[in-house]
């Protein structure tokens, strides 16, 4: 079955990222959808290799659960930055390195059906001590975890987002497949 995307006869500005789309589908039904937009040029989430098999994690205030959590490096992608120049400094500033090999695996979304924000997977590895300054109110926490206890961490009650589950789970596929490219040789 070949979809016909549905055609958009209006968008009205709701205020505050938010649209109402005006839709008509392929087989004649029509509907008014609403989507919130991204504000900015979207995010990067890092899995950052620090030795064959090992990752790191930071642990960071996390504002919406009011906790400390478990997560990857991440950030938002500033005006003028690519997601690799992102990547790189929002590593040198959450976990104080850089990394000489960057790669973006893939592009995930929040909720499609609502948003259009995407969050790029960034694979760093070649990793060289370099601190930025970054935005945070007090250093993070890193920690260096093991890809082959991914499974005790995502029971980890401290460890809850989504996009850095998904993007661990993506990663270690990844590197099962390419096994040279985590190694720093």
């Amino acid at each position: 079955m070949t979809l016909r995307l549905p055609t958009i006869h209006g968008i009205t500005d709701l205020g505050e990222g938010r649209e109402e789309l005006q839709l008509e589908f392929s087989n004649g039904e029509h509907r008014v959808y609403r989507r919130q937009r991204a504000r900015g040029n979207g995010a990067v989430v890092i899995v950052a290799v620090s030795e064959p098999g090992v990752v790191l994690l930071t642990r960071e205030y996390a504002c919406g659960l009011h906790r400390y959590e478990l997560g990857l490096p991440r950030g938002r992608i500033d005006d003028g930055e690519t997601p690799l120049q992102a990547a790189n400094r929002e590593l040198k500033e959450e976990v104080g390195f850089g990394a000489r090999r960057l790669q973006v695996l893939r592009t995930l979304s929040l909720v499609p059906s609502y948003m259009d924000h995407v969050t790029h997977l960034v694979l760093a590895h070649d990793l060289y001590p370099e601190r930025l300054a970054g935005d945070e109110p007090e250093p993070l926490e890193v920690l260096p975890w093991r890809l082959d206890a991914l499974d005790q961490l995502m029971l980890c009650d401290e460890f809850s987002e989504g996009r850095a589950l998904a993007a661990l789970f993506i990663a270690r596929e990844w590197l099962a497949h390419n096994p040279d490219a985590g190694s720093d040789a």
